[in-house]
């Protein structure tokens, strides 16, 4: 029979751990890491979306007051051909006009939109 050695060998340091402890730290760690790269993530997009806020409200109110710019301007544009020719034929003369404004800028931008694709 096998006689046990004398000998044990080197008695284990106290800083060994267990491999499933370690490999456990390991994924906790990583998990830390991944909310810190998503919170990392978050404030720059929340500091990103407080710098447009202000320059969208203002390009949204400027577009507001420019389609009553152009709504005032074809008013007067069809209150103005209703003095020469009535209501009726000076608003509808007024309506092609700024349709056919309207469809020549759709279709440049149609254009140009067909080059660079």
């Amino acid at each position: 029979m096998l006689k046990p050695p004398n000998d044990p060998g080197p008695a284990p340091a106290n800083n060994e751990r267990p491999i499933g402890e370690l490999v456990h730290e390991l994924i906790e760690d990583g998990k830390a890491y991944a909310r810190a790269e998503l919170g990392v993530a978050k404030a720059m997009a929340t500091a990103k979306v407080n710098a447009l806020k202000l320059p969208a409200i203002l390009f949204g109110a400027a577009l507001v007051m420019l389609l009553a710019a152009i709504s005032a301007l074809a008013y007067g544009v069809a209150a103005g051909l209703a003095t020469l020719i009535g209501p009726l034929a000076g608003g509808l003369v007024a309506f092609l006009l700024f349709a056919a404004v309207a469809g020549g800028l759709i279709w440049y931008g149609v254009r140009k939109l067909r080059e660079h694709l």
